[in-house]
């Protein structure tokens, strides 16, 4: 398994606001597209290495006992294997811990989408008061009040620690948890070796009659977009509504953002609300057609698939999209004083 993933290219280029490491970048496993970083935060080892100390601190917690790995940990498919997560004294959302791999592809965070970049989104379950429960500026208080932060700090930015400074740094982390070199990547360059028959099957079924592609496209199987798939759907009527409460869009409601399916055999259980235990489940779902509701996709229909239609699905997705490289990072074992 991958134990560290701190490589990079010696090159960078500028467009857009945003640098691009050019293509020979090692980091970047086979099968993805050359990652896009934001101008003003531009990685080096140093920033990722204070990103992934802050990731696993929790002090950043009021009661000193979550951290983001909490919630997205990398033995759990960097999510928590639960329908929800446990945060401050125990207290629950609504929500699916969504994994952090390949979020750094995201053209939007959260399930909603509220968040625009990961430095966005690495400050809201600071101060969550059902997450973290801290507000910022006492977060920072206690990061600032330790020598070995404030050294960090200094030496990656040249400035004490800010909540800015610190999203920065969490999200250059985060980017660097990449999934890709599965079975699925080999196949389509060539290697009819590389996934068994059931998973070509099932491949066949995802980019055909299954319709999975018109949703989970692209090389990270997501379309970015927000879909109501029927789920979370109690007497005709959506639980949560979605995507409607950041666009005010009346066609948004109940429509959720189109998660990754690399590394989907680590991420269960499965859907925003985490109500499904197995891809098994999932690919019921859709071959009912998902619940009614007035809001759901037209994406969305019955499908007649057959009992081994879905297992193979189920094998390509467990099999084609299952890196050997999986992105497994430890925990550090000392913290900053």
């Amino acid at each position: 398994m991958k134990k560290t993933i701190f490589a990079f290219s010696t090159s960078i280029l500028v467009m857009g606001g945003f640098s691009f490491l050019l293509a020979d970048e090692p980091a970047v496993p086979f099968g993805l597209p050359a990652l896009e970083h934001p101008e003003d935060n531009p990685p080096t080892p140093e920033k990722i290495e204070l990103g992934k100390l802050l990731y696993f601190d929790p002090r950043l917690s009021r009661n000193n006992d979550i951290s983001c790995a909490t919630c997205h940990d990398p033995n759990k498919g960097w999510s928590n294997g639960e329908p929800n997560a446990a945060g401050f004294e125990g207290k629950r959302g609504d929500r699916n811990s969504p994994t952090v791999i390949n979020s750094a592809y995201y053209t939007t965070q959260f399930w909603d989408g509220r968040a625009a970049t990961l430095e966005h989104q690495a400050l809201g379950p600071i101060a969550n008061p059902i997450e973290m429960n801290m507000s910022l500026d006492e977060a920072i208080g206690r990061i600032q009040k330790s020598k070995g932060y404030q050294e960090r700090f200094q030496q990656v930015f040249g400035s004490e620690p800010s909540p800015e400074l610190v999203a920065k740094a969490i999200a250059a982390f985060e980017r660097t948890v990449l999934s890709g070199n599965a079975p699925y990547d080999k196949y389509v360059a060539g290697d009819e070796t590389a996934m068994s028959e059931s998973a070509v099957r099932g491949w066949k079924l995802f980019k055909g009659a299954a319709n999975c592609s018109a949703c989970h496209s692209g090389a990270n199987f997501t379309d970015n977009a927000f879909h109501n798939i029927g789920v979370g759907v109690k007497d005709g009527k959506n639980t949560d509504v979605g995507r409607f409460a950041v666009s005010n869009l009346e066609g948004d409601t109940g429509a959720f953002k189109t998660p990754t399916l690399r590394e989907i055999a680590r991420t269960g259980p499965y859907m925003h609300n985490g109500s499904m235990e197995t891809l098994e489940e999932v690919v019921q779902h859709y071959n009912k057609g998902g619940n009614a509701n007035p809001y759901l996709d037209e994406e969305i229909f019955e499908l007649g698939l057959s009992e081994q239609d879905i297992a193979d699905l189920v094998t390509f997705m467990k099999e084609g999209l299952s890196s050997e490289d999986y992105p497994l990072v430890e925990a550090p074992t000392d913290l900053p004083d």
